[in-house]
């Protein structure tokens, strides 16, 4: 309980006066009163006068809140700014990239899968001066070939197996036939077309033709004026042996690399104007690739282009008097040259040049 001045009486009629109280005890004698159930102030005066300093304390100032200033967010927006550009080019140039690497591993896959099957058929071609060659420049009695301006043509017999027409009687020759489509309503049109037609055994049937010699021929002649087989000697007619080898493949070209070490746009004859394959030594092929997604850039009229003697795309043929890898050159330069065509689809084309040797060369 607080303390507070008794009044003592006497006997007397005085009263003795009470104390005055200062302001300060005053308050906390107030305060003591109002606390009471609070406290236990045990007459103290101390003890209110703590409880009125706890009562009437101040409310603590306010603390400083540090942040950024509108110039530190300026300078840090603008740094994350370029580097959000830097890092959406470094995303666009692996893009690219990768592309790039996926059209020509597209390309690269293709040009392989057709050089080495050609490979495995000239390697094993029936080097017999008996047979029909029908090829560039060739000249009868053989099937006539001519100069074939534009894309090549070329027919033989080869010792690999092909699409035979009947289960018994098979011969080990077939014959074998490459080509690009030039018909405009095929699906195989601008595309590289391989023949391989099994031949059975002579006198086996009389239907079909089987392995046939001198003076029949592969294609039209003095002796057979239908052909044998006149689809190989075509560039449009239809055959159920024909198969797409090439599928991006639109433009093909060979020269004859002759045992004296020359290149030649024509074979050597032998004594009966027949080609002489034994004084062929390699063939020299170049074939233009376009991957596939470059070729949707590009009509199919426009991939003609590049066959079409006379058109301003055209690429070259073989003439007399080249060197190997000459005219392959000649192809990249024009292709680098030409500006009528989109530019992305240009640089999708890839060319490729191959020797296929009949037999080890004696240059």
């Amino acid at each position: 309980m607080c303390s507070r001045t008794t009044i003592e009486r006497d006997n007397s009629t005085s009263v003795e006066a009470e104390p005055a109280l200062s302001e300060v005890e005053w308050v906390s004698a107030a305060t003591c009163t109002r606390h009471a159930c609070h406290h236990n102030c045990r007459g103290s005066r101390a003890g209110c006068v703590l409880d009125f300093a706890d009562g009437f304390t101040l409310a603590k100032q306010r603390e400083r809140v540090s942040a950024f200033t509108l110039a530190e967010l300026v300078v840090s927006v603008g740094v994350l700014v370029v580097l959000v550009l830097l890092f959406t080019q470094l995303l666009k140039s692996a893009a690219t990239i990768t592309t790039l690497g996926q059209k020509q591993m597209d390309v690269d896959g293709q040009a392989r899968q057709l050089l080495d099957r050609m490979a495995i058929d000239f390697a094993q071609l029936v080097k017999r001066n008996d047979l029909d060659f029908f090829a560039k420049g060739t000249v009868a009695p053989n099937s006539v070939g001519g100069a074939m301006s534009g894309n090549d043509q070329i027919a033989f017999f080869s010792a690999v197996p092909g699409y035979y027409p009947a289960g018994s009687y098979q011969s080990p020759v077939s014959l074998v036939a490459y080509r690009v489509n030039s018909d405009s309503t095929s699906s195989s049109y601008n595309k590289m077309e391989r023949l391989g037609k099994g031949l059975l055994w002579n006198a086996a049937a009389p239907t079909p033709a089987p392995v046939v010699f001198m003076p029949l021929t592969i294609g039209p002649s003095a002796a057979v004026p239908l052909g044998t087989w006149p689809a190989a000697t075509s560039t449009s007619a239809t055959d159920p042996d024909y198969e797409v080898t090439g599928p991006q493949v639109f433009r093909f070209e060979y020269g004859y690399l002759r045992t004296n070490g020359t290149l030649s746009i024509t074979p050597p004859l032998d004594g009966n104007s027949h080609a002489d394959l034994s004084q062929i030594a390699a063939i020299i092929a170049d074939v233009a690739v376009i991957d596939p997604k470059s070729k949707l850039l590009l009509t199919p009229a426009q991939i003609a282009s590049f066959s079409t003697s006379g058109n301003d795309n055209f690429l070259a043929d073989y003439s007399s008097g080249m060197t190997p890898g000459q005219l392959r050159t000649q192809w990249q330069n024009k292709i680098n040259a030409i500006t009528s065509l989109p530019r992305p689809a240009l640089s999708g084309v890839r060319l490729y040049e191959r020797f296929f040797y009949f037999s080890p060369p004696t240059l």
